[in-house]
């Protein structure tokens, strides 16, 4: 003892004085500044909780009492907008850009007025304040969007979103089906359109298009001929300010919005939506992750993701609940890295599509060994703090390897959210821990409004999209023909909540398919009950098919498995009844196949390639090869394959607007290739 104090009281030489200081100093500053680790409020091997039925819900939810809102002055879609316009003290609301030019902005209150003159203007024209009223818009993302959005609501009408990667046809459809008197729209091609399908007689129910971009009298000439009022929305807002109507809102239990799925097969189906329905799926958002993210005014987030889908619908819900901005993308997606420098997004709803990308890029980057060492080295240390709770973009790693990656979106981004599909293991890992902020995947469907599970905050585990949100419960029920038992927790995912639609417009064949007696909704997906009580998605109960064997096929999941695969960036697996085998379209990767190619001592350009037969055989190789590691049966395998150098888009038709295969689309169009695989195999 007397020992150390003559050491800590002892005069020290001014040099060793000075060092002892100075790295006490450091000891000091990094103690107090050192990241803490998140804890989370629940036990992460025990997410979720049983309840009477058999049914689960998150561990958050304390009781049963399934939510309705967040805020109790935004129990519909038009109160939580106006709730944004009070907590922000009437600031910024929604962003939009010309090229090379900074972000402009229309307040809370711009957009509310213009929202009430656009809806004043309907008012003038017959329409009435009324639930029963639909108006159509059909437009790309931008602030006109969100106003005429507005307009309906502040009035108790219905939008009816539509957007043209349902083609021609299913517009028509749903301008008949859902007696759309009205449609705003952004282009006059999109209004040429409308006009030329009243023409031919094929929807003699529409009567007025209200254009936001400027159009020539030959249009508005056209229209008058054939019965169609076309307006501009600048004087539809201006006609609705001379004729002012005070705004008749909505309640919780009144339809919303009626958003039409594109769906695999078969015309649309358009799911009724209430206010209710939409205030509960963002109160469950928000409740999940108020223990990581709370928005505030000062949020913003991207829209580039369709607005006439309902997961874009509840982010942007959950942002103007809390007065926070949207900044719109240009219109093309080639151009979002741009935007999203130019605004800065804390908050960025994604899609596994887009980031595959992202990831393969920076592989692809990392060209020598070293650099590779080095980014493979980078993202062990900071999944390392991931796991360990700790979030952070400000360590060695992050200003050396990963501030590329976080300034590519804009070096904001607090907390990130991936659905529509499901993203793999390699591509979740590697982004948690390059971008230093929250990565969550949430999985659900338009029927349930946007989402029912999301990954709990503080769990880095992967191969799973969470447990319930808390305006739903979620139970698993037995499918029999597929083996698929409750028991062995396995079975089809049904979800009952506040979150849960009302039925499909005018279709109760269809209602009663999807939901059943006690208001359980049928996913169609099959979902496992995992030991930490999170949800995974193994199968889908839909596609599935015999082969002549007797065997049931489901080629959604032997895709999922073959898309581990470096070389493939699609793939369709097809069978039939009549066949014992199965056969697949690849769309190979095409920064990743010639470097393949080139140690197969093969050259030339990537359709060259793909025509190339040793490459071929190389491919199904490789497709077998990962699918027996991921568990596939023989008979699950593919035994042929044709290589396609054009991915499928949903701009050829082979994609819905959420990514899913148009299956029935695919064997249309890839049947002589088909026929052409099954006569080549020895059966």
């Amino acid at each position: 003892m007397l020992f150390i104090f003559n050491f800590l009281f002892s005069p020290l030489p001014t040099p060793a004085l000075i060092c002892l200081l100075t790295f006490g100093t450091a000891i000091f500053l990094w103690l107090i500044n050192r990241p803490q680790p998140f804890l989370s409020p629940i036990d992460l091997d025990n997410q979720s909780v049983g309840i009477e039925g058999g049914a689960r819900k998150g561990a958050y939810q304390k009781n049963n009492d399934l939510m309705r809102y967040y805020f109790s002055d935004a129990k519909t879609v038009y109160e939580i907008f106006q709730r944004g316009l009070a907590v922000s003290d009437n600031g910024p609301c929604l962003g939009y850009r010309k090229p090379n030019q900074p972000y402009r902005w229309l307040s809370y209150k711009q957009v509310s007025d213009r929202a009430e003159y656009l809806g004043s203007c309907l008012l003038y024209k017959g329409y009435k304040p009324s639930p029963d009223q639909f108006v159509g818009i059909f437009a790309q993302n931008r602030p006109e969007w969100v106003i005429s959005e507005l307009a309906c609501y502040t009035y108790s009408m219905v939008a009816v979103p539509l957007y043209d990667t349902l083609g021609a046809e299913a517009i028509i459809y749903i301008v008949n089906k859902a007696d759309i008197p009205t449609v705003i729209c952004d282009t006059p091609q999109k209004a040429l359109g409308l006009i030329e399908n009243v023409e031919k007689g094929h929807t003699p129910g529409l009567k007025m298009i209200i254009l936001m971009d400027p159009f020539d009298d030959d249009l508005k000439e056209r229209g008058e001929k054939c019965g169609v009022e076309v307006l501009s929305m600048s004087d539809a807002e201006n006609l609705g300010k001379e004729n002012f109507r005070k705004p008749v809102p909505p309640n919780p239990e009144d339809t919303s919005i009626i958003c039409f799925t594109s769906g695999t097969t078969g015309n649309p189906k358009g799911a009724i939506l209430t206010h209710q329905n939409i205030a509960s799926n963002t109160a469950g958002f928000l409740k999940c992750l108020e223990h990581v993210f709370q928005p505030t005014p000062d949020d913003v987030t991207i829209s580039y993701l369709p607005l006439a889908h309902m997961f874009e619908r509840i982010v942007q819900a959950v942002v103007y609940s809390c007065g926070a901005r949207v900044g719109f993308f240009q219109g093309d997606i080639r151009l979002l890295p741009d935007d999203m420098k130019a605004l800065k997004p804390t908050v960025f709803p994604t899609v596994p599509r887009l980031l595959n990308r992202v990831y393969d890029k920076v592989q692809n980057e990392a060209k020598t060994p070293l650099s590779k060492f080095m980014l493979n080295l980078a993202i062990t240390s900071k999944y390392s703090d991931v796991k360990n709770g700790i979030i952070r973009r400000d360590s060695l790693w992050d200003k050396f390897i990963f501030s590329k990656i976080q300034d590519s979106l804009g070096g904001n981004v607090r907390i990130m959210i991936t659905g529509a599909a499901p993203i793999s293991t390699q591509v979740l890992t590697f982004l948690r821990a390059a971008l230093g902020c929250w990565v969550f995947e949430a999985y659900g469907q338009t029927e349930c409004t946007a989402g029912c599970t999301i990954t709990s905050p503080g769990d880095w585990t992967t191969g799973h999209v969470g447990v319930p949100v808390s305006c739903n419960y979620v139970k698993l029920e037995d499918v029999a023909d597929m083996n698929y038992f409750s028991v062995n927790n396995e079975g089809e995912v049904c979800i009952k909540g506040t979150n849960v639609f009302q039925g499909y417009l005018k279709d109760p064949e269809k209602t009663q398919e999807a939901l059943d007696k006690d208001g359980w909704l049928h996913t169609g997906d099959i979902g496992r009950w995992l030991p930490n009580g999170t949800l995974k998605i193994i199968d889908r109960k839909k596609n599935i098919f015999k082969l002549a064997q007797g065997e049931y096929i489901a080629p959604e999941k032997i895709e999922n498995i073959y898309i581990r695969s470096r070389l493939v960036l699609q793939v369709f697996v097809h069978g039939d009844s009549l066949r014992s085998s199965l056969v697949g379209v690849v769309v190979p990767d095409s920064e990743v196949l010639p470097s393949f190619a080139a140690k197969l001592g093969i050259k030339g350009s990537f359709e060259v390639l793909c025509e190339n037969e040793t490459i071929q055989g190389a491919i199904l190789q490789d497709l077998q090869k990962v699918g027996k590691e991921g568990g596939l049966k023989s008979f699950e395998q593919v035994k042929s394959i044709f290589i396609h150098p054009e991915p499928f888009s949903i701009e050829n038709g082979l994609l819905t607007p959420t990514l899913k295969a148009k299956r029935v689309e695919l064997c249309k169009f890839f049947r002589t290739q088909i026929s052409s695989l099954y006569e080549s195999i020895q059966e």
